[in-house]
């Protein structure tokens, strides 16, 4: 019931009532079902029904004691339950007047039923009155885990756990209340078949617009979804805001208006104010309702309402409430006009005929429809996309997006089935005409079907008549030239995942290596030009098949890694994009990598960054970008004087593609100090500093993670204060981009190892806005941060003043409990930093910061384990903390800890052992687990303080020992 009411519930915004649930249908069918719940969990789970709540459910109530039954002890106007607290307290007065406390879910339903006819009212009451109710009913840590980005714990973990009776009874009720969430989501969401607008319906106009976005003579910029992801009712939008009505959300962005936020729900389209539909604030309605998108967007933007040319390919939106989409698709004449497209490509005299009545045709020929006509045809018959003879980088996604896309279409997101509605639709006459260029692929339909491949409605279109399939058969033709058309045609249908995966299982790959094989092997002059197109057009087809995980590993394995190499030796720069292009897609496998490295295919990717096309530069840098992850390859742009070719791409900053290409290439290689040394005689790191403001995201990115990468170098550091670097990385901690952030806390980490920067960093408050990241949701996020914080405490010139000036100690319990294991170490770091405090170190410990430390020390993580130890070590310093460490059991883990083969962790373990010693039960415990013969060695450390905590430890042992047998 998380996900439920947090999300799927409207409540009021504005107070008084600000915690007050909306009088709607939607509400109500909520509340009816929460009370359904309510009602049968006594009966049904008798078990799950009296587990004790971690804190009890309070609200007003109208109930009065004369409303209970027997079943409670009732004094005056107090009522008490004879339940038994499972936690061994007395429960608390379950009525008092016009307030009710109840501690389970059992309390709960037999106060509900006592209510009678305000059954509804009640539970109202009560969910107003704990909008935190799940907090209180199963504690912070697995609440959140139910209610952060809608999903849900992991109750096998949770059973996994289980060590008595009440905690396999509370990992039941997270299932059961799982499971209730989700059917009562599921309701909610049931029927969109009567609504004036339905998902299947806004998929014909968003095939239409997204046609209408393409071309050089487009009528729109772009439109896309703002989500990828499709629910299995056709919708895009999260589950709760489908519960109130809303499909999804689009952004279009016209010629002549700008970038236009659209929420498509049931009873139309909508303007919304921008930002995250997951939150509580996104999405917010900005404008009128408009009956369709088409519609929105002749209202907004008076180019496309000029210059739009169609039929309406739906009825009015009066008749579409009553009619699917399945219906009126048949209706719709499919964008492009693909008689017109047949006719501008070279049809037939038959072809070109329009089938037309006498009266259509007469009133064609009037001389005040002829620039209808004419313009009508410029836009169904205007070329789309890109040109087939240059793929040109600029079309494809910036340097981030192309790694992230590639990165992120996992096989699972491969083989994931697309959502299409089961309709028999009439087949046009046209669409017919398609069918047939599939069916009997010739010369001459391939020149056509090039063309028409370019629209993404066609594309698709195609692999469902199995058109992709025969375009890997044509790669067998004896034919050079129907070689290379059908390989270019493959080129611009693999731009979707499923196309990809049949070009794949239909031996596909095999057959585009061989092109790029067979102008190798070429001997003969005269055949020489049309091996290299058919190869040029293979290296095509190889690059949009790459964007494909399991496409990249079938590349490798086929040996097309070295071929690919081979071809980089080409003169000819429509050759090189895509042979580079499918190379940098590739070398986000480990494999091919290694491949890239061992064929010396860095010295030509090297080579062609002197190139001087922009696009080839960029894809050039790309490839050096994802390639130097390894040292092998950082060495070798060395090697090559790739570094010095690197830097002057950074003088390109009008280009930003190149410019985020370029950097991302510097980031990686500056991984290796010997590169950093070369980069610094170039002054690397001022002209880096200089774009550390007014840059796209994806050049901040690379900029930042280079910066960091640079500070580890000394000298440095003085150098980025001179500059003036520090105020703007600053000020990019307030950003949104969670790698920008990931990035940009590791530099004003390194930063703030140097005095002289902490003072800069202190005076425009970053540590403040360092310790705010810590409740970022992103775990990379919060442990960069955590990382930054541990130098500033140190480096502060009034590091009390700084400690003490920070807000939300609270934070670090929720924290200790992550699940992520770099999270943990970084807030065990920065609780040792914290602990030399003793007024600090109270406050943790008053947040129980000793049992929740000792319940990490089982982690087999070294680096969690090194400082876990330090941050144990230094807690031991405040009261009765050491005896408290060895009651909750974190000696013997400790004691482990000498076993690990990292001396990190022995060194921080000897420590920690050490302060843990001063308790006499604590040195027995040691010396029953074997303390004393892993201690010896450590009085040999090279460190002095650990050599001392060692021997000082072992005597303390000692002297326990002796006084036990003394006692005995």
């Amino acid at each position: 019931m998380g996900v439920s009411l947090s999300k799927a519930a409207q409540w009021t915004t504005f107070s008084p009532d600000a915690s007050k649930l909306k009088s709607s249908p939607t509400n109500e069918a909520l509340l009816k079902e929460i009370l359904t719940f309510v009602e049968q969990i006594g009966s049904q789970h008798p078990q799950e029904a009296d587990f004790t709540f971690e804190a009890p459910l309070q609200w007003s109530t109208t109930v009065v004691t004369s409303d209970l039954k027997s079943d409670y002890h009732i004094r005056d106007s107090t009522a008490r339950s004879h339940e038994t607290d499972s936690r061994e307290a007395p429960p608390p007065p379950l009525l008092t007047p016009s307030t009710v406390r109840v501690r389970s879910l059992g309390q709960l339903s037999m106060l509900i039923q006592a209510a009678e006819d305000k059954k509804l009212e009640e539970v109202q009451a009560c969910l107003e009155g704990n909008r935190d109710f799940l907090v209180k009913i199963l504690g912070p840590r697995i609440a959140s885990q139910l209610l952060e980005d809608g999903a849900y714990a992991d109750v096998e973990s949770l059973k996994e756990d289980v060590k008595d009776e009440a905690s396999e009874i509370k990992a039941r009720l997270v299932a059961l209340l799982q499971n209730t969430d989700t059917r009562i989501l599921r309701k909610l969401l049931r029927d969109f078949s009567d609504a004036q607008y339905d998902p299947d319906f806004m998929k014909v106009e968003m095939d239409f617009l997204q046609f209408c976005s393409e071309g050089d003579d487009r009528l729109l910029k772009s439109v896309r979804y703002t989500s990828d992801f499709e629910f299995w009712n056709g919708c895009r939008a999260p589950p709760w805001r489908q519960a109130q009505g809303e499909i999804c959300y689009v952004v279009i962005e016209s010629v002549d208006t700008g970038s236009l936020n659209v929420t498509c729900c049931t009873a139309g389209v909508f303007l919304n104010g921008g930002g995250n539909p997951e939150e509580d604030g996104g999405c917010i309605r900005t404008s009128e309702m408009y009956p369709d998108l088409v519609t929105l967007m002749k209202r907004r933007s008076s180019y496309f309402a000029l210059n739009v040319v169609r039929e309406e390919p739906y009825p009015p939106s009066t008749q579409r409430s009553r009619q699917s989409a399945s219906q009126f698709h048949g209706s719709r004449k499919l964008e492009p006009r693909w008689s017109d497209l047949l006719l501008s490509a070279g049809g037939g005299e038959e072809e070109r005929k329009p089938r037309r009545s006498s009266a259509e045709e007469k009133k064609r020929l009037e001389p005040g429809t002829r620039s209808k006509i004419k313009a009508e045809l410029s836009v169904s018959s205007s070329p789309v996309r890109l040109t087939s003879l240059t793929k040109k980088t600029s079309s494809k996604a910036t340097l981030a997006e192309l790694s992230s896309e590639t990165s992120s279409e996992s096989e699972e997101e491969e083989e994931r089935p697309e959502h299409r509605p089961e309709s028999d639709f009439y087949l046009s006459s046209e669409f017919l005409q398609i069918k047939k260029l599939v069916k009997y692929l010739k010369i001459g339909a391939l020149k056509i079907l090039i063309r028409m491949s370019r629209c993404v409605p066609i594309q698709r279109s195609m692999e469902d008549m199995l058109g992709v399939r025969s375009l890997v058969n044509n790669l067998d033709s004896e034919v050079t030239k129907v070689k290379a058309l059908a390989a270019e045609t493959i080129a611009n249908v693999a731009n979707f995942p499923r196309a990809r995966r049949t070009v794949r299982q239909s031996g596909g790959i095999e057959k585009l290596i061989k092109l790029l094989d067979c102008f190798l092997k070429s001997q003969k002059k005269s055949d020489h030009s049309e091996n290299m197109e058919a190869a040029r057009c293979g290296a095509l087809a190889l690059w949009s098949c790459s964007r494909s995980t399991k496409n990249k590993k079938a590349i490798c394995s086929a040996g097309g890694i070295p071929l690919l190499g081979c071809l980089l030796t080409s003169s000819l720069e429509s050759m090189l994009i895509p042979v580079v292009g499918t190379l940098q897609e590739c070398a986000s496998e480990e494999s091919s990598r290694i491949t890239i490295q061992s064929k010396d295919i860095i010295k030509n990717l090297v080579k062609n960054l002197r190139s001087n096309c922009t696009d080839l530069q960029i894809q050039c840098s790309m490839a050096l970008f994802k390639c130097a992850e390894d040292t092998e390859t950082r060495d070798l742009v060395r090697k090559y004087k790739g570094l010095k070719l690197l830097v002057e791409l950074l003088n390109n900053t009008n280009n930003k593609e190149l410019l985020a290409a370029a950097t991302g290439a510097i980031w990686k290689c500056s991984i290796s100090i010997e590169n950093v040394l070369i980069f610094q005689n170039d002054k690397v790191l001022e002209s880096l500093a200089g774009l550390l403001t007014a840059q796209p995201e994806e050049v901040l990115i690379n900029v930042a993670g280079a910066l960091t990468e640079f500070l580890q170098v000394p000298a440095n550091k003085a150098v980025i204060r001179k500059c003036d670097g520090i105020k703007p990385m600053i000020q990019l901690l307030l950003s949104t981009n969670q790698a920008l952030l990931v990035n940009v806390t590791k530099a004003v980490g390194a930063c703030a190892t140097d005095r002289e920067n902490m003072k800069i960093i202190d005076e425009l408050d970053g540590i403040s806005l360092l310790w705010s990241l810590l409740q970022n949701p992103n775990p990379e996020v919060q442990a960069s941060a955590a990382w930054a914080i541990c130098p500033c405490i140190g480096n502060s010139k009034d590091a009390m003043r700084t400690v003490l000036s920070f807000q939300g100690f609270g934070r670090i319990p929720n924290l200790l409990m992550s699940t992520n294991n770099e999270v943990l170490a970084s807030i065990c770091a920065v609780i040792a930093k914290l602990a030399k405090y003793k007024n600090i170190l109270a406050t943790l410990t008053d947040l129980g910061i000793v049992s929740l430390l000792t319940k990490l020390t089982n982690t087999k993580d070294d680096r969690l384990r090194h400082h876990l130890s330090d941050a144990i070590c230094h807690c031991c310093q405040f009261a009765n903390n050491t005896a408290s460490f060895g009651e909750a059991g974190a000696v013997e883990p400790l004691v482990r800890y000498m076993k690990s083969e990292d001396i990190l962790v022995r060194q921080s373990a000897t420590m920690a052992l050490f302060q843990l010693s001063w308790d006499p039960n604590n040195n027995l415990t040691m010396l029953s687990r074997g303390a004393v013969k892993r201690l010896i060695p450590m009085i040999g450390s090279t460190l002095e303080e650990v050599q001392e905590a060692a021997a000082c430890c072992v005597r303390n042992i000692r002297m326990t020992a002796m006084e036990c047998r003394k006692a005995s």
